[in-house]
């Protein structure tokens, strides 16, 4: 059965971009900055001989972020805190040398998560998949998972209990807060007693919230699955409890 690598391509171009990036001080307090895009293009080389090596794969293709967002329509505020968050100055070239090169994936508004995601639990890619991603929400979705150097099953037990623990701690760096006062260790010990969607509400409710703030969060934390999207619309389906 080949293997194929769903690699992370947000993250692989900001890495190498970010890489070759060099300030300039010209005198006179005037700094200027610059990259090496070909440079940059050499280590992703570099780095896909490597990983095609440790993980013994067959083939591998990138997956992108799209320009438009689904999930600024569950809340204005996703993301807001990257806003004035620079790109390295070769990110964009590297980039389109990326899709140019290598087979991509980028879906109408959504994120490379979500594609990943989607691939990973489909069968549009023939074989056994393995996403490739450092971004711990990927273990909200069942699969084959390469993080931190290490290949670990996430079972579909796992990717659901995740789901909800994320719902609970949220995550600052996509910006959505999850439950207020909520961290690792309370969102596991309340899990641990019962990993429902009866669970969060509960915890949601006793804080002055409602189910409906539970589900918004929970609807930023949903990493796509094949079972999320509408293949024939291109739009995602937002996801709801199992009734």
């Amino acid at each position: 059965m080949p293997r194929t690598l769903l690699i992370d391509g947000d993250i692989i171009a900001y890495r190498y971009s970010s890489s070759v990036e060099h300030e300039v001080e010209w005198g006179d307090d005037v700094w200027s900055l610059w990259g090496d895009a070909k440079e940059a293009a050499g280590l992703v080389k570099q780095y896909l001989a490597h990983l095609v090596d440790m993980t013994a794969a067959d083939d591998f293709v990138f997956c992108f972020t799209d320009k438009e967002n689904f999930r600024k329509d569950v809340a204005p505020t996703y993301k807001m805190n990257r806003k004035a968050t620079r790109k390295p100055v070769c990110y964009k070239r590297l980039r389109e040398w990326v899709e140019n090169t290598y087979d991509s994936y980028c879906y109408p508004r959504l994120e490379g998560d979500d594609v990943m995601g989607i691939l990973a639990t489909s069968d549009l890619i023939a074989g056994e998949k393995v996403i490739v991603s450092e971004d711990k929400d990927m273990q909200t979705i069942p699969c084959l998972l390469w993080r931190q150097g290490e290949m670990t099953e996430i079972t579909e037990e796992f990717a659901d209990y995740y789901h909800l623990y994320q719902t609970l701690v949220g995550d600052t760096t996509d910006g959505y807060p999850g439950l207020k006062g909520i961290g690792d260790k309370r969102a596991t010990a309340l899990l641990e007693n019962g990993a429902t969607w009866e669970t969060v509400v509960k915890a949601y409710e006793k804080a002055g919230e409602t189910e409906e703030d539970a589900l918004v969060q929970a609807r930023l934390a949903r990493i796509l699955r094949a079972s999320d999207y509408n293949f024939e619309t291109k739009e995602p389906i937002l996801w709801s409890p199992k009734a």
